[in-house]
Order: structure tokens, then C-alpha cells, then sequence
């Protein structure tokens, strides 16, 4: 299995260089990693907590932790890695990290010159982050690593009779801080008990934005106090419901702000000439009356999370076809939000729809009924509303549980 892995590992990189030719978001990839040994140089012989995440979700879950070490341990430096552009290009910036960068494929040659390299402190892996060689040099070099906000699931090749080569390389963590019980369990039946249940991270992070000025002079001058709907990272088949029912059910009093997910300049003329209400574009919106707008289209990055601070109810894309983004950050406003159907890897989306907070939807159908539904009824959207913030609150405390234990490693 061994030489399987490493084998597919030296064929992506070919393969990634060769296709980088073609397609932007992997020449972005392939290219990032070039100055990565570069950009960890300069911590060499320094202090070093290492987080590697996967992308801007991870990301989410390890900052409510980075912020906390800021505070408590600030002669520490961060590094902070991704695996995906689309997480690297929006947080490539993020201040309270020292160095920001990719994570090289998982070699066995890089993984000897990045850990030899950076010699870190820490290791703080996120989610469902496993690169084995990576975490067998840290193992070998007996550098304290540990899971946060850990999901296992079942499928995974490590409870697979043949999946031994993947279960050693889990004898890199110190501890694993798991999202459930159902992790808990897995876990401990291929014999690993350093394990916490502690939840996610990311309800610390959200909840820590009502603490923030959410407010957008721009936003406020579009909505002019009436009812606003805000879908956020939504994908072709996403805008699709949403440019039906704006073109076909919304009432003049009814107000869009649309953020998508692809903000390359075809894409978003494409949307707006879809839509047959007066709309304004966020990078064409100086000197405009905003309040005379019906939908305003955000082509821009960065703003979504005060964004949804303006809603009255949201719609959070990906769940149809490509992947649910983050619902939890609407949610901790205390509104309404809709979903796709396809949720079932995301556990607050199904804690959510379950209790009736996030309202799962396969159709336009289903989609416009929902949606007239709550728009009409302020009662119902008061109290759709108040189960997603009560939600967040109750799952608060994740961070604390892993501060404490972090102050015992370094």
C-alpha cells in the first residue's frame, strides 16, 4: 500500500504540472508550491506552531485557535498551510499568521525537507486533514501533533481491512479532538483512546462575529429597510432557483444580494443579463442610487460574513451539486437559511435540518413554496430564526477544550 500511495503521489505531481497549462486553479496550485521550502525558511531555528488545513472551511475551525495562541503564546510564530487555492488565495494574507503558504505533495522527499526545515513546536492538523508521510516524519521526529474539529467516518480507508498503511500513519497524533461521538467510537475500534470530544472550533469563530462591526453603509443603502434575502457562495445551479423566483415570484418590496461562489468576469455578466430586475454590481456600484436596485451582485471576495448580517433570511450554496459551504455563519445572525439536498457529510447542516432551523430543498418547487412561505410569514421566520441561533450558542466551547490541553504541550 506503501508504494501504491507514493506512486499515485508522483503521478499527480506530472500530471498537475502538465494540466497546469489549462486550467487556471490548478496552474495556482502547482505554481504556489514552488515557494513554499522558501517561505518556511524563515522560520528556521524559530519557535513554530504548524496548522495545516485543506481550505477556507478549515481555515475557519484553526482561527478561533490561532487567535487564542496570539494571545497566550505569543513568542510562538504561525504557520499556516493549505492544501486548495481557493483557501490560500482568500486568507494568503490572514496577519495573525507569520507565514502563509501551501503544503507541498505528500512525498516522502518533501515531507523529510519540510518538517527537518521548519522543526515545529506543534503540529495542529484540521478536520479530516491525513497526509501519511507527512504525519509519519513528524511521528518519527516525536513532534507533538494533534487532530482538531476531527470528522472519521466509516468509509474511510483507515477501517478498511486493507487500509494499514493509512491506521499507522494515525500514531503521529498525540490527541484527536472529534466533532461527535461517531468519530469517538471509530476511532477507539482500531484501538486509539487519546480522544476528546469537544465539537467544532467554527462555533467559537462564528459566534465571535456578532462581537465585530458587521455593518456595510453600501448594504444598508440597497436594502432601505426592506425584506432582504442573501445567497451566499452559490454555483450555476444555485442562481438558477434563485433567478426563477426573482424573475417570477418576487414582490417590488423584495431585495437580493447574490455572492457567488465564481466571480470571474463571463460568469457574472452571465447572471446579471439572467436577471429581469434592476441590478447593480458590487465593483459598479460608486455614484449609483443603491436603493433603487432590486438585486445587487457582490463580485468581489471578503464581505460575505457582514453580508449575511443584513439578511432576513439566506440561501448557502453548494448543497446541490458541488458541496455545501458554510451555513454556520448565517445561521449565528439568527435567521432562516436554505440549503440543497446534498448535505448529509456536513453534521450542523443535518443537526439543523432536523430541528427545523435550515430548510433542505431538492427543487424549484420546493425552493419558491419555502421561500414565499417564510417571506410571508414573519412569525415563522422569527422562530426558524431563533433555532439556529440557540443552536450555535449550544455549541459553544470546543476552543477552550483544546486551549487547555495545548497549554500542558508547550
Amino acid at each position: 500500500m506503501s508504494f501504491l500511495y507514493n506512486l499515485v503521489v508522483y503521478l499527480a505531481k506530472f500530471f498537475l504540472v502538465l494540466f497546469s497549462n489549462f486550467n487556471k486553479k490548478i496552474k495556482l496550485f502547482v505554481d504556489g508550491r514552488k515557494e513554499t521550502f522558501s517561505k518556511i525558511s524563515e522560520l528556521k531555528n524559530q519557535k513554530t506552531i504548524w496548522f495545516h488545513v485543506a481550505s477556507l472551511g478549515e481555515f475557519e475551525q484553526a482561527r478561533p485557535i490561532i487567535e487564542e495562541l496570539k494571545y497566550t503564546h505569543s513568542n510562538y510564530k504561525i504557520l499556516v498551510t493549505f492544501f486548495s487555492p481557493s483557501g490560500y488565495e482568500v486568507r494568503k494574507n490572514y496577519k495573525l499568521a507569520d507565514v502563509i503558504c501551501y503544503l507541498p505533495l505528500d512525498s516522502k522527499k518533501n515531507a523529510k525537507q519540510f518538517i527537518q526545515t521548519l522543526n515545529p513546536e506543534l503540529a495542529i492538523f484540521v478536520k479530516y486533514e491525513f497526509w501519511p508521510n507527512f504525519l509519519n516524519e513528524l511521528k518519527n521526529k516525536e513532534i507533538p501533533t494533534i487532530l482538531v474539529s476531527g470528522i472519521l467516518r466509516e468509509k474511510q480507508l483507515f477501517f478498511k481491512s486493507y487500509g494499514g498503511f493509512m491506521r499507522n500513519s494515525l500514531h503521529a497524533f498525540h490527541h484527536f479532538f472529534v466533532q461527535n461521538e461517531t468519530s469517538k467510537e471509530l476511532l477507539a475500534s482500531i484501538n486509539f483512546n487519546n480522544v476528546t470530544v469537544s465539537g467544532d472550533t467554527r462555533f467559537d469563530r462564528v459566534s465571535k462575529i456578532l462581537e465585530q462591526d458587521n455593518s456595510l453603509d453600501f448594504i444598508t443603502q440597497f436594502k432601505d429597510n426592506k425584506y432582504t434575502v442573501v445567497a451566499g457562495s452559490t454555483w450555476p445551479e444555485d442562481e438558477a432557483l434563485l433567478i426563477n423566483y426573482i424573475n417570477n415570484n418576487a414582490s417590488e418590496n423584495e431585495k437580493f444580494i447574490i455572492a457567488p461562489h465564481n466571480i470571474n468576469n463571463e460568469a457574472i455578466v452571465q447572471l446579471k443579463k439572467a436577471i429581469a430586475k434592476k441590478t447593480v454590481l458590487y465593483s459598479d456600484k460608486e455614484h449609483k442610487k443603491l436603493s433603487n436596485y432590486q438585486v445587487f451582485i457582490i463580485d468581489t471576495i471578503g464581505i460575505l460574513t457582514k453580508v449575511y448580517a443584513s439578511a432576513n433570511l439566506a440561501y448557502v450554496g453548494g448543497g446541490l451539486k458541488t458541496g455545501l459551504h458554510n451555513i454556520l455563519e448565517p445561521a449565528t445572525f439568527g435567521i432562516p437559511v436554505f440549503i440543497g439536498d446534498k448535505f448529509s457529510k456536513f453534521k450542523e447542516a443535518v443537526d439543523l435540518v432536523k430541528i427545523g432551523g435550515c430548510i433542505s430543498i431538492q427543487n424549484q418547487k420546493e425552493f419558491t413554496e419555502n421561500l414565499l412561505q417564510l417571506r410571508d410569514d414573519k412569525n415563522y421566520r422569527t422562530l426558524t430564526g431563533t433555532i439556529n441561533k440557540k443552536y450555535i450558542e449550544d455549541n459553544l466551547g470546543a476552543t477552550k477544550q483544546i486551549m487547555n490541553y495545548l497549554k500542558t504541550q508547550l
